[in-house]
């Protein structure tokens, strides 16, 4: 009996479809990766003598910068900008955070340079959700 052999071929990788792959894989992971900014947000506060408040651990805080747009500051610390300027937003947004029957204190952070109408409209927010501890955030005046 005669066997015969069979030509032994050399096993490939083809790289064309193995580069293919990985690109789509990182197209995709490029695609649906969220991306988060968090960013503090650069505000000038107001001088003002006075002495420093105690540290409360749990407060509302609301940045108003230059330019009138209002940040809210999550639990975690973070602050996020609300989505327009409008007060019904504004209004909207203190309601997730406020809860009802918990003294609260809510904490203003308005920029110097900030519109007198967009530090109004904070305030007239925060009574309709229904704080009554709202204090303004300043910086201490330098001893001369």
């Amino acid at each position: 009996m005669k066997f015969h052999r069979k030509k032994r071929i050399t096993p490939e990788i083809s790289m064309t479809s193995m580069v293919d792959v990985v690109l789509l894989l990182l197209f995709f992971f490029m695609v649906s990766t969220t991306f988060s900014k968090q960013t503090q947000v650069k505000v000038k506060l107001p001088e003002a003598a006075g002495e420093k408040s105690e540290a409360v651990l749990e407060m509302i805080r609301l940045t108003i910068d230059a330019n009138g747009v209002y940040y809210l500051e999550d639990s975690d610390g973070a602050s996020h900008e609300l989505v327009n300027k409008k007060a019904e937003t504004l209004i909207q947004a203190l309601r997730k955070r406020h809860k009802p029957g918990a003294p609260v204190p809510f904490i203003i952070n308005a920029d110097g340079k900030a519109p007198h109408q967009a530090v109004i409209t904070a305030l007239e927010a925060a009574n309709a959700v229904g704080f009554n501890q709202i204090s303004f955030a300043t910086e201490t005046k330098p001893e001369q």
